[in-house]
């Protein structure tokens, strides 16, 4: 196996991930009046929930922060949280959901992984599309630097597909993977940097926080869309190879089980 042998079977089997990704969005949204509204809607009450309560925490949590910067900068850590969320939660459960349609038909199991990434990358988008117009409403103008944000989302896709496959295999050999997730989920936010920066912490606990990627690439993610600036280059060279050792080490693992876990599951 070559360090591109996920991307070319990915990109060999590109049409059938779209069909479906179209497949679960079209069950998702089905009998629903509103349909696509309702994943606009979400994001939108969330920022207005949030911009409403930090107009009141804002002058105790972040000094020196204006209250529509700092419910933006919190916004921006929940839309890549809530995506590792969502991922972390489902994951373990993903070939379980699939199983009929894995043994019954030659759709490579590893691009389930694919497929749950898509679709939270699509509402993740759907959300930063909401603070990008949030932006331009209260900010009148954005920094320049917001056109490089795929530079941090490449990596943090990485590192989320190599978590999917190996929470997918170990979650095809037992159910007990899925509760521990829905239990540590909730914990990690309280290790990850949404509603504060690293900066805020005392500068013991600062060295640690920086061995959380999740919160590293909302950092570098603040950074570029609110306030204007780039990621150290050491910072982001040491984030973008852990997460592609993470994404490789996922898809090694998955396919060291992978003729196990499809008798199993």
């Amino acid at each position: 196996m070559t360090l591109f042998t996920p991307f070319e079977r990915a990109w060999h089997h590109q049409e059938l991930i779209r069909a479906v990704v179209r497949r679960e969005f079209a069950s998702r949204f089905r009998d629903s009046f509103l349909g696509w509204i309702w994943a606009i809607f979400a994001p939108l009450a969330m920022l207005a929930a949030y911009t409403t309560i930090f107009s009141i925490a804002a002058p105790t949590v972040a000094k020196g922060i204006s209250t529509l910067d700092y419910a933006a900068a919190s916004f921006c850590g929940l839309i890549l949280y809530n995506t590792f969320a969502e991922l972390l939660a489902r994951a373990p459960l993903l070939m379980h959901e699939h199983a009929n349609f894995i043994k019954k038909s030659i759709f490579p199991a590893e691009t389930v992984a694919w497929t749950a990434l898509a679709r939270a990358m699509i509402y993740a988008g759907v959300s930063f599309a909401t603070l990008i117009v949030f932006r331009l409403v209260t900010a009148h103008t954005l920094p320049w630097t917001v056109v490089l944000f795929p530079i941090v989302v490449v990596p943090f896709a990485l590192l989320m597909l190599g978590m999917c496959w190996f929470l997918m295999a170990l979650g095809a050999f037992t159910k007990d993977v899925s509760h521990l997730m829905v239990a540590i989920v909730p914990l990690l936010m309280f290790g990850t940097p949404v509603f504060f920066s690293i900066e805020q912490l005392p500068p013991n606990l600062q060295f640690w926080f920086k061995f959380n990627l999740v919160g590293d690439f909302i950092g570098m993610l603040r950074d570029l869309v609110i306030y204007g600036r780039l990621p150290g280059a050491l910072e982001y060279g040491a984030c973008f190879v852990a997460s592609y050792a993470v994404f490789l080490f996922g898809y090694r693992f998955f396919n060291e089980y992978r003729s196990v876990i499809v008798d199993v599951i």
